[in-house]
């Protein structure tokens, strides 16, 4: 540590000192009356000193202030409000328990909205969402989907139906970190997008991150995604489900020991392919997850929490193609107090992606993944009520299988072979200063240390002039440089190693209580690379690390946007501009073979990409009808340019429209209560069509019609828009009952639009001329989903 820093923590810890010998602390964590789960995100409120703070994401609260008696306000969404007053002589620990709105009133009042922003908080960019919201959202087959609801806010689309994963503010689906209890998920879909990987009952809390990410996250340069699962209810044992077309859920929770111990396990299933075996359909299609978690707290100062997932897809074609792939995740996690100001987390984290492939008419076996370990400490130190500090360290090592051929049968003529499987170790340390300057200043900075070392392997390329990729003048094209020679390293020897400072910076100014300005900055480091030439990432997708001839991605973002509450809260506007820009995008030479490649450094070069754009977020929080109208109008390129002046680079080195551009994105969703028994959904959605590469000609050769392209992505699909609906049925809605169920009715796509997910070439043999082929995956779909719980 230098003595720079060393200087400003012993000037932090002074003041904090000196604010310690004057003020009291009041502090404890706030759970839900009836279950003892932790909520993230209460406010608590003392109005007569006009100050306040909010719970982390284990629910703990800390606020210091001047001894004497105050009324304090306990307030979240959904949630009956507590305004207790309190004695507060010398430092008090307070718990607080909140009574469900449903539970004691016949119709449910929003006091606090825990989606929008907050006015004064420098935090931007930034939008949460309660499984509450995302339940009422209608959804394709039945399913509320955690994906398919942020799809619906502004900055955020995905490369169309059926499509796996979803694009930030113009970045790849790759760029997103991806967190289930801090848990990293490298492929967050079920039936190649149909579905997500989270099961909705068992979600708490979900956060997505745009742009100002504080620096206690890292390893992407797009968004994060950051969702909890709930802790189980230590008080009475409950249980959650749903039967839908496809697909059903069940979730079971309850106490291990009342109101200290609590365990929660869920598991979802599809069933479509069984009825495809009734009309003697040999192909099959379906997927299946567990969520567990099993939560104990030892004493006020010390609580474990042990959650796990297991997820994986099947498809099989006819008992001649197999194909299994899925997430397994775990995470043990220790909270503990040092004191009324100092809280900790401690994870210990294993994540493991898994693709598995058999052709039985081949004769072979694929599988692939990849492996990490991680190890987390993280300590949130409320100073005082304008200064905290976030700070902690994090080490994750990575196993990468990049594929292995295994013959199956007697009579396989395959031989076994292996790609060669890669390490490596990403070690951070972060420290994030959220600071309230004045009652109208408000900032949080930080900075993040990061280092990647790509470790040694068994075998390693070494090509003349360190070069992977030569390029032919003679032929206009790039090829795959010939190795020299192959090296052998340790796995315990760096073979690369790259070092990174990202310093991050958000600002906010409050014009008034109802209105603000905000502004960020961050810059973050990517390490790890997707190596796909699709447009939505495939299963069969592999991830590679940065190394000797693979360098990290940076961005560079900034942001500023204005913020305002209208009429007590009953609306909220949030606008952003934004602007980023990241070094080192791979792209693909021509022609370039990304499956089962030993050396993909042999394909790819080092490019750059840019983002820009405006976001527009009007809600509606109060009243029977709520609900909100994203708008984002956007721009999203990339180039490689030739290494030197004789290379032309890729696409002549000019700028061309990523596949994951869309210049107008238009989403309006909402819900409206009818009565206690029936409320409705709808959404609609426009967007731009996708970039693509559409032929602009053709010649003849030898008799064969063959189209000519021209540059990247220079054409689009057609304009997609599509509307859903639904409708809500509780029979009995008196919440006293044990049982409690609902009926769900919904309608996806109800005009049944004919949206293109792609338009291929071919050529008719019969006209002999070639041809546009579009493929759409959806038309309208009804579906029909009991939910119940008692």
């Amino acid at each position: 540590m230098t003595n720079h820093i060393k200087i400003c923590l012993f000037f932090l810890f002074g003041i904090a000192s000196a604010h310690a010998q004057e003020k009291v602390t009041l502090s404890g964590t706030i759970a839900e009356a009836s279950s003892n789960e932790t909520l993230i995100g209460v406010n608590i409120i003392i109005p007569e000193l006009n100050v306040g703070t909010s719970t982390n994401a284990y629910g703990f609260y800390s606020i210091t202030i001047p001894p004497g008696t105050y009324k304090v306000q306990v307030s979240y969404l959904g949630f009956k409000n507590i305004v207790e007053t309190i004695a507060i002589n010398d430092d008090v620990k307070k718990d607080f328990y909140l009574m469900n709105d449903a539970e004691e009133l016949d119709e449910v009042v929003i006091e606090e909205d825990i989606e929008k922003i907050s006015i004064k908080e420098p935090q931007m960019s930034v939008n949460t969402l309660t499984t509450a919201t995302i339940k009422k959202i209608p959804a394709v087959l039945g399913e509320a989907d955690v994906i398919k609801s942020i799809l619906l806010l502004p900055g955020v689309s995905n490369a169309g139906e059926a499509a796996s994963g979803f694009n930030v503010r113009g970045g790849a689906a790759d760029q997103n970190l991806i967190l289930l209890d801090e848990a990293i998920i490298f492929n967050s879909d079920h039936l190649f997008g149909f579905f997500s990987v989270f099961n909705p009952d068992a979600i708490k809390n979900i956060k997505l991150y745009k742009g100002g990410i504080p620096s206690r996250y890292g390893g992407r340069v797009s968004s994060v995604l950051d969702i909890y699962q709930k802790d189980g209810n230590s008080k009475d044992f409950h249980m959650t489900g749903g039967i839908g077309v496809v697909a059903s859920r069940l979730l079971a929770e309850g106490p291990i020991v009342k109101d200290k111990g609590s365990f929660l396990i869920g598991g979802r299933s599809s069933y479509a392919h069984l009825f495809l075996k009734l009309t003697n359909n040999e192909n099959s299609a379906y997927f299946y997850d567990l969520n567990t978690k099993l939560s104990y707290k030892f004493n006020d100062n010390n609580s474990l929490y042990l959650s796990g997932y297991f997820g994986r897809d099947v498809f099989n074609i006819s008992d001649s193609f197999n194909n299994v792939y899925g997430n397994a995740v775990a995470n043990v996690r220790w909270n503990h107090l040092f004191s009324d100001k100092l809280f900790s987390n401690l994870s210990l984290i294993y994540s493991d992606y898994y693709y598995g492939l058999s052709l039985d008419f081949v004769g072979f076996n694929w599988n692939s993944g990849i492996k990490n370990f991680n190890f987390k400490y993280d300590f949130k130190h409320y100073l005082s009520n304008t200064l905290k500090l976030h700070y902690g360290v994090n080490n994750i090592y990575y196993k990468f299988n990049p594929g292995e051929i295994e013959p199956e049968g007697e009579n396989s003529g395959v031989n076994y072979f292996k790609l060669v499987d890669k390490y490596a170790n990403e070690a951070a340390a972060y420290i994030d200063i959220e600071q309230n300057i004045t009652e109208k200043l408000s900032v949080e900075y930080g900075i993040r240390f990061s280092r990647f070392d790509r470790l040694g392997q068994s075998e390693i390329n070494v090509y003349e002039n360190n070069n992977p990729v030569t390029y032919n003048q003679d032929l206009g094209i790039y090829e795959k440089a010939t190795p020299i020679d192959t090296i052998s390293k340790s796995k315990s020897t760096s073979i690369a190693a790259f070092n990174n400072l990202e310093p991050r910076l958000a600002v906010s100014y409050a014009i008034d209580d109802s209105q603000s300005v905000k502004a960020s900055y961050n810059r973050m480091t990517q390490y790890l690379h997707l190596i796909s030439n699709t447009s939505s990432p495939t299963p069969l997708d592999v991830w590679a690390p940065s190394g000797p001839f693979i360098k990290p991605q940076i961005l560079d973002q900034v942001a500023i946007g204005y913020f305002k509450d209208i009429n007590n809260n009953a609306y909220s506007l949030e606008t952003e501009a934004f602007y980023k820009k990241i070094k080192n995008r791979i792209d693909y030479i021509d022609g370039a073979d990304l499956i089962a490649n030993n050396a993909i450094e042999q394909v790819i070069l080092n490019g750059e990409a840019k983002a820009y754009g405006i976001e527009v977020l009007l809600k509606k929080n109060l009243g029977r009808l709520q609900g909100w109208l994203a708008y984002t109008l956007s721009e999203s390129k990339q180039r490689t340019p030739g290494r030197n002046s004789t290379e032309p680079g890729i696409n002549n080195g000019d700028w061309y429209f990523t596949p994951y551009d869309k210049t107008h994105d238009i989403s309006v969703t909402g819900s409206y209560m009818l009565t206690n028994k029936w409320s409705f959904g709808a959404n609609f959605i426009f967007q731009t069509g996708r970039p693509a590469t559409f032929p602009y000609g053709q010649y003849e050769y030898e008799g064969i019609n063959i189209p000519s392209y021209g540059p990247r992505n220079n054409n689009r699909l057609p304009f997609y828009n599509r509307l859903d609906l639904s409708a809500t049925y509780i029979p009995k809605p008196k919440t006293n009952k044990k049982w409690q169920g609902e009926w769900v009715f919904s309608i996806y796509n109800v005009y049944n639009r004919k949206n293109a997910a792609s338009i291929t070439f071919r050529e008719n043999m019969e006209e002999q001329r070639n041809e546009a082929v579009k493929l759409s995956i959806f038309g309208i779909v009804p579906s029909i989903t009991y939910n119940f719980k008692f």
